[in-house]
């Protein structure tokens, strides 16, 4: 089925989950699309199962407190998960045995963003002490570390050749994985005419597009090769300056965003044309938002969890 102007504007909440106490931090698809993995404020990573279309497990780390959780490379039952509480080390957790399987220690603040290689083992982590470390789930020891110059956010691109780096809400730098040590051999400046701090960074599944979050109401995407601007989308609400992710669709061709008044933002990659509003419902703001990566649908959170899939006509 190819995702359409049409298609988008025909999705409907299926289901809301109420099982959180606080507001979702962070939520994650594993690469077969089957399961989904959620951090809350209130200690909580909740398992679900998309397949069956329910949670099939809870478990709390009241200790360490849960931030950005991701799946492990071609895992669906092990996670990494950054703390918002104690320290700042991060941590592979097996969701099978509610048992941790590494610490990685190593940043002095708080982990702004968790980004795992599609390709391997590797992930890398960038944090408010300005750096971006590169991690291998076997090892404890950090294996790389590159100073951005300034506060970071991060993600590898789908090939796990590249990782950029977004800095100091201003400049994107592209590093080589294997010789990320020489420095950045691209570097764009990205400024947004408005005062905001850049959130997240994400590639496009083609590799062609770079997306770059904020905490303001304006999404940007740039070229990845040549660093110029190609769209800025604005025009959803968030006057409050939340984090809200925004995400493409698996095929490339739209970024979605939540707002603060519960509604989901749809634009053209290729024409930055505004395709759909839709309505969740959600009685606080959009902060997480992730179209699964084999199946035609998607998953939206507050302190709610909806999973919303299309309603086609027949007729």
């Amino acid at each position: 089925m190819k995702i359409t102007d049409s298609l988008l504007r025909s999705f409907k909440v299926a289901r809301t989950y109420r099982l959180n106490s606080d507001k979702v931090n962070c939520v994650d698809y594993s690469s077969n699309g089957e399961n989904f993995v959620s951090s809350s404020n209130d200690d909580c990573i909740l398992l679900f199962d998309i397949q069956e279309g329910k949670p099939v497990s809870s478990l709390y780390s009241k200790k360490y407190g849960v931030d950005l959780i991701r799946f492990t490379h071609g895992e669906a039952q092990n996670v990494v998960f950054s703390s918002n509480k104690l320290d700042d080390t991060i941590r592979y957790l097996s969701l099978t045995d509610n048992k941790f399987i590494r610490y990685f220690p190593g940043h002095a603040a708080r982990v702004t963003a968790l980004s795992m290689s599609p390709v391997d083992e590797t992930f890398i982590s960038s944090s408010l002490d300005k750096t971006i470390r590169i991690w291998d789930l076997r090892a404890p020891n950090c294996q790389g570390l590159t100073d951005p110059l300034g506060k970071p956010v991060c993600s590898f691109d789908p090939d796990g050749l590249v990782f950029a780096a977004g800095v100091e809400s201003q400049a994107v730098k592209l590093y080589d994985t294997r010789a990320f040590d020489k420095g950045p051999f691209a570097c764009f400046d990205v400024r947004l005419n408005r005062v905001c701090d850049w959130t997240g960074l994400k590639f496009s599944n083609d590799g062609k597009l770079i997306l770059i979050c904020t905490n303001g109401g304006a999404v940007r995407i740039l070229n990845a090769f040549s660093g110029s601007v190609l769209h800025t989308f604005t025009g959803y609400n968030n006057s409050k300056g939340v984090s809200l992710e925004a995400s493409f669709t698996p095929d490339s061709q739209f970024v979605m965003i939540g707002s603060e008044d519960g509604r989901v933002h749809v634009w053209s990659t290729e024409s930055g044309m505004k395709v759909a509003v839709l309505d969740g419902k959600h009685p606080g703001p959009i902060n997480a938002l992730q179209f699964n990566p084999r199946y035609m649908t998607f998953a939206t959170a507050c302190a709610n969890t909806s999973f919303w899939l299309p309603c086609i006509d027949d007729s």
